[in-house]
């Protein structure tokens, strides 16, 4: 039976799903996830994710947008997944095509794609003409082996997100100034609140208890973001801290914090991943016990 390209439909949630977690087993994505995100997905994103099928199952994805918060316009991405248990039928040289065709349609001049960094995908990305980039490593973590809790400084406090649902502004405030210094080929920053709300505050994986905030004179200066997915893995969305504050561990804190909790409440392994140019954070996650387990390639394809 011959591949199909389609755009995504909702009810594909479950086989995206799939797919994504075999190709990138690092990951927590769940079919309310895949759902949530082309719900929400911003206007300006033009986000079209799109779906390979074979004889009526989906053994391919690809994520299409445009980085629409970025401050240089015409930045697209082409994440592009296939199941492995069917690569080597076209699928996914028939979904990078697709993805193109459409980022040329809502005006994107170039395509950034995530290439696992193994020598069979990064030659097919080359074949498609994408140049390599910066690179990122995957983190994993056993908990029963978690280092014990780090010593709280003084005039530290310790909260959750929770802590702050009624007025989840000051944690949008700090998460805002983190990632505007997170590397990457396409700047992170982001100023919009309301979709901050959406995406982020009430993404389906999002643990609000999970995740530990650290304050300092009522104020928040430094977070981690815990993602959990109903089974016994977890995964760090983001970690960061206040430029102010930076250089006294509160990222180690943070973390250590959320993975003790984590722990306690049944979890057994936990995940992160690094821009693998982010000194900073890859020595936080060694202090933590994490190892390296995989990684991807930031790619590139000029498009016209």
């Amino acid at each position: 039976m011959s591949i199909v390209v389609r755009p995504f439909e909702p009810a594909d949630a479950e086989g995206y799903a799939l797919v994504r977690r075999a190709a990138l087993p690092f990951l927590l994505v769940t079919a309310e996830s895949v759902a949530f995100h082309f719900a929400e997905a911003h206007p300006d994103m033009h986000y079209r994710p799109l779906v390979a099928e074979r004889n009526g199952e989906v053994i391919g994805t690809a994520q299409v947008g445009v980085a629409h918060e970025a401050s240089r316009p015409g930045q697209g991405f082409a994440n592009v997944h296939v199941h492995p248990d069917h690569r080597g039928l076209g699928a996914g040289t028939l979904l990078s095509r697709a993805a193109e065709e459409h980022l040329v349609e809502v005006g994107a001049e170039a395509a950034y794609a995530w290439v696992v960094d193994e020598p069979g995908h990064r030659a097919f990305a080359e074949r498609r003409g994408y140049r390599p980039g910066r690179s990122a490593r995957f983190l994993r973590l056993d908990l029963a082996a978690l280092p014990a809790p780090l010593p709280l400084p003084d005039g530290v406090e310790l909260r959750t997100a929770e802590d702050f649902a009624d007025d989840p502004r000051p944690v949008f405030d700090l998460d805002a100034g983190c990632a505007a210094d997170e590397p990457g080929d396409v700047d992170a920053g982001f100023a919009d609140y309301p979709q901050w709300l959406r995406e982020t505050w009430n993404h389906p994986l999002l643990n609000r208890e999970l995740s530990t905030i650290a304050v300092v004179d009522g104020e928040p200066v430094a977070f981690t973001a815990a993602r959990t997915d109903g089974t016994a893995r977890y995964l760090t969305g983001m970690t960061g801290t206040a430029r102010a504050h930076r250089g006294r561990g509160l990222a180690s804190l943070v973390k250590s914090d959320s993975l003790h909790r984590a722990r306690a409440a049944g979890l057994t392994e936990a995940f992160t991943g690094n821009d693998a140019g982010n000194v900073p954070m890859l020595a936080v996650n060694a202090r933590l016990g994490y190892a390296d387990c995989g990684g991807e390639v930031r790619c590139v394809r000029e498009l016209g």
